[in-house]
């Protein structure tokens, strides 16, 4: 053990994530500027005051590099996806079909982002829906900054259960498996460690959707707020009853399937169910404002709000058919069909990972860490596979071909600069463990945990979403944490799998701030330098988020009574009552 005492240690393990505050978030720095820098002063710190071995954070940057490659393709697919729509003109139809089930933008945000977004996280995982949801926001007529910061806000309910449940059964159980702790509370309990694992999800899901329902109210708000002409919350709050009824739409869904069948199904199938109910229901103009609302003029946007990708958005010329919709619709729901039907179908999904198709170093220069790629597992591959589809059905030519290719590259580029040191940088922080010390995110956690002491469950989320900010991971965040919060319940004599759920859910609101998901989201609409300024408008409903759910965690451990958690619930319960009040009110002046 190091003879520096812990509280100072926990500071020094602080500086990586406030050196990408400080110069991100506040100075505003790009990311391309800002990271470089946090990179340098994390591997400062974890070669002179952790003693890390230098040949381990050669390591863990060249892991870095791999994971930051494997991003990098994800973004050109979306990105030349886009592109091939937009060089053959098919957005346009694509816009009006949205247009055709409402022409409120507040409603598209709901549906697009939060509903086909959910599905997409339920089926890919690795930032996909952010990929796919702010081109598509783009495409229909969004600033690219409101299409990022909508698309960044939902990546949170959905994430526990992305990537077929990925989050679940592989960090928590990678955290908890073989831990004799978890084995011995697990025999005294009378169930199978697999039961135990599922009680955690089914407890992710009911905490998520808890919170999780408020998200499409939340996040029409605050887009109404930051984008529109009035700069009004109350305009987004105007649409309540919609954007609660597509809340539970979703979460009541997920949760009775984390329930009844597993980890795998709440995201994926819950969002299906989920847009099966509220598109239909909004074809027929129920809890639909009276008023619609929209951004203002392009020519009114602030120069801040545009990115790089620029799409000419005009009106269809009336109605679109039902066949030139889905012929529009087809590269997307191509991309959904194959992105669940690599991760549910196993003898697809084995041939895609298996060995012959897989790049890996299992022992890099000895040091324990290893780095893989699998690129026909990538979504950027399913997206490369849709784009050659896309040549023969929308008949392009090779100009056009041309075009879609040079503008994604030059994007590609851009984003390069920024995940090549960002996530090297995540790397090293979380491979930092020496002969003396733990990796510096244990610490940074041992020494918060000492401020809590019994009040640990309502800050067991804030340790999550760190993990997950840092990490790029809700998985990995899971990996890092599940058994140190385990382990801080049975400390304080708290139901472990609650705490462990708080981990989970905490590390999927941690992604609506998490730079690589910035980055990632920021690049596939031409929006690379203004990083901090999205995750200033992400960050309040990350920490209401983390808050609430920490709250609900007291309360299901202790119950309702003169408890921290009781007042934190009634005054977030308060507030968000206030919130529809609001909006109540802001709907009949619409009316009036």
């Amino acid at each position: 053990m190091s003879d520096i005492p812990l509280n100072v240690l926990s500071l020094i393990a602080l500086m990586p994530i406030g050196i990408v505050m400080i110069f991100l978030v506040i100075l505003r720095w790009p990311a391309k500027k800002a990271m470089p820098l946090a990179y340098v002063a994390t591997v400062a710190i974890a070669l002179v005051v952790w003693k890390t071995p230098s040949v381990q954070v050669v390591a863990a940057s060249i892991h870095g590099i791999v994971t930051a490659c494997n991003l990098l393709f994800i973004v050109f697919g979306a990105i030349l996806l886009l592109n091939t729509l937009k060089a053959c003109g098919y957005i346009q139809a694509i816009r009006q079909g949205f247009v055709d089930i409402s022409p409120d933008r507040r409603v598209q945000a709901v549906i697009i982002a939060w509903l086909f977004g959910a599905f997409i996280e339920g089926a890919a995982g690795f930032g996909a829906p952010a990929a796919i949801a702010a081109p598509l926001l783009v495409a229909i007529g969004f600033p690219a900054m409101a299409a990022v910061v909508v698309a960044l806000i939902i990546q949170s309910t959905p994430v526990s259960f992305g990537a077929v449940g990925t989050p679940i059964l592989v960090g928590v159980n990678t955290g908890l498996s073989g831990q004799p702790e978890v084995l011995v509370l697990v025999e005294k309990l009378g169930m199978s460690y697999e039961a135990y694992l599922h009680l955690i999800g089914a407890t992710v899901a009911t905490i998520h959707g808890l919170v999780g329902s408020f998200v499409p109210l939340a996040m029409v708000a605050i887009m109404t707020k930051f984008f529109g002409k009035n700069r009004s919350f109350r305009e987004g709050l105007a649409i309540w009853k919609f954007a609660l009824f597509a809340g539970v739409a979703f979460t009541i869904p997920s949760v009775l399937l984390a329930r009844f069948l597993g980890p795998e199904f709440p995201s994926l199938l819950g969002a299906l169910v989920g847009l099966c109910v509220v598109v239909p229901v909004t074809r027929k103009g129920l809890f639909q404002p009276k008023r619609i609302w929209s951004f203002p003029m392009e020519s009114e946007w602030e120069a801040e709000w545009q990115g790089e990708v620029k799409i000419d958005i005009h009106d269809h010329a009336g109605n679109v058919s039902k066949g030139e919709l889905f012929k529009a619709w087809s590269p997307y729901l191509m991309v959904a069909a194959l992105l669940a039907l690599t991760r549910t179908m196993s003898s697809v999904k084995g041939f895609i990972t298996s060995d012959a198709v897989t790049f890996a170093w299992t022992d890099i220069f000895g040091s324990g860490i290893a780095t893989k790629t699998q690129p026909l597992y990538l979504p950027g591959f399913i997206f490369l596979v849709t784009v050659c589809l896309c040549y023969g059905i929308f008949r392009m030519n090779g100009e056009q071909i041309k075009r879609s290719w040079k503008e994604s590259g030059h994007t590609l580029l851009g984003a390069a600069s920024a995940l090549l040191f960002a996530v090297p940088m995540v790397q090293v922080f979380i491979n930092s463990r020496s002969e003396n010390l733990a990796q510096m995110p244990i610490v940074l956690a041992d020494g918060v945990s000492v401020l809590f002491g019994s009040l640990w469950p309502l800050i067991a989320p804030s340790i999550g979403a760190m993990g997950a900010f840092v990490a790029g991971s809700n998985t990995i965040s899971n990996m890092l944490f599940s058994f140190f919060q385990f382990s801080m319940a049975q400390e304080i004599g708290a139901t472990e799998h609650i705490v462990v759920a708080l981990q989970a859910v905490g590390g999927a609101a941690g992604n609506m701030i998490c730079v690589h998901n910035v980055v990632f989201a920021s690049a596939t609409v031409g929006l690379l330098g203004r990083e901090g300024s999205v995750i200033r408008k992400t960050l309040l409903p990350m920490i209401g988020y983390a808050v609430l759910a920490g709250g609900i965690g007291l309360v299901l451990l202790h119950g309702f009574g003169p408890n921290i958690g009781s007042v934190v619930v009634v005054g977030i319960g308060c507030f968000l009552v206030w919130l529809i009040v609001q909006g109540i009110k802001a709907e009949r002046a619409e009316r009036d």
